[in-house]
Formats: structure tokens, sequence, C-alpha cells
């Protein structure tokens, strides 16, 4: 049995600590919206945060956001992502460790950089064989 704990560790996604974040309120300016309006993207599941820090406030990971048509925003295709990993009954946690998990069949790519680069449909290839 301790063999196969090292194993396990090894393999099992983790949050990713070198990730860049952001609070609601340094979304919120870098969206140029007001915090009321994140929260509803958050709702909406067009963004994810988790509870992160001394004082557990709810963070985003940089990397959600990418300029498109000319302006910064969430990543367009991040939101029916985040719906499939609900439907597999994900938790916000699990969400964003899945996102910043090496994945092999993205060639080796973390899911949110494969969505970074347009790969939509591959990722939610990936996304559907979990649940």
């Amino acid at each position: 049995m301790t063999e196969q704990q090292p194993e396990q560790a090894s393999t099992a996604p983790s949050t990713p600590d070198d990730a860049a974040w952001l609070t609601l309120p340094d979304v919120a300016d870098r969206l140029g919206l007001d915090v009321i309006r994140v929260r509803q993207l958050l709702r909406e599941r067009k963004l994810v945060a988790v509870r992160r820090g001394e004082r557990n406030v709810l963070h985003v990971p940089e990397a959600f956001l990418i300029e498109h048509e000319g302006r910064l925003q969430p990543i367009p295709a991040l939101h029916g992502t985040v719906v499939l990993l609900d439907d597999a009954r994900f938790t916000d946690d699990e969400i964003v460790e899945w996102l910043f998990a090496p994945e092999e069949t993205l060639n080796g790519l973390t899911p949110v950089a494969a969505l970074r680069e347009g790969q939509r449909a591959a990722v939610r290839r990936v996304a559907q064989g979990l649940g």
C-alpha cells in the first residue's frame, strides 16, 4: 500500500501555487467592471474562484482572463467547460485543479492553456469523458 501512495501523489493534480491570482476587486479592475458584476460572472459560471490565503478570500486565476476582440475578458470557452465539469460534480477547487493539470490527450498542455489557444472542442471532449 505504501508503494501506491507515492504514485497517487505524483499523478494527482494540485492547485497551481505558482499561478498569478487575482482578488475579485482586482478582476473587476482588469475587466473595467464593478465587483457586483464580477460576482455575477461567477454565478453564471463564466469565471471560477477559489478561497485562498490567510484571509480565505476568493481569488480567480489570472490565466482565466484573455484579451479578446480588443479587450480583456474571461476566456470565451471557459463557461461551457466549467458547466461540463459542474455536471460531472466537480467542486470549484477541483475545477481549477483540473484546468491547471497537464493533460496527455492535449499534447501535455493544461486545459486552461489549450482553451487560451482556442482548442475548445479538444478540452470539452476530455471534460465530457470525466462524467
